[in-house]
């Protein structure tokens, strides 16, 4: 049974960089053909999707995001990384990282706030 897990800090103070990880058990990131995305739902608002890292290692962004964003992996650790640059205070957000269309970790609560 796969399953993944965010860690990170909780607390971002604004302009600052948002890092959370991503660590994954019960498959590779490696491995054919799936993709590990990022999404987050800020407080009273649906969820937004963030981007995603290929199998492959390519990546692909939110047009909204992107100019912010950055999405890498460590394969000899099973992780994936999400760099969410200059943040604001509306990037308070609960994250959460998965394997698209199927698996989802339980999600960690991100404030930004000076």
């Amino acid at each position: 049974q796969m399953s993944l897990q965010e860690s990170g800090p909780v607390l971002v103070k604004p302009s600052q960089t948002l890092s959370l990880t991503c660590t994954v058990s019960g498959g590779s990131i490696t491995a054919s053909p799936y993709y590990w995305s990022w999404i987050r739902q800020p407080p009273g608002k649906g969820l937004e999707w963030i981007g995603y890292i290929h199998y492959s290692g390519s990546t692909y962004y939110s047009p909204s995001l992107k100019s912010r964003t950055s999405i890498s992996r460590d394969t000899s650790k099973n992780q994936f990384t999400l760099q969410l640059v200059s943040v604001t205070p509306e990037d308070t957000a609960v994250y959460y990282c998965g394997r698209w269309g199927a698996y989802w970790g339980q999600g960690t609560q991100v404030t930004v706030s000076s």
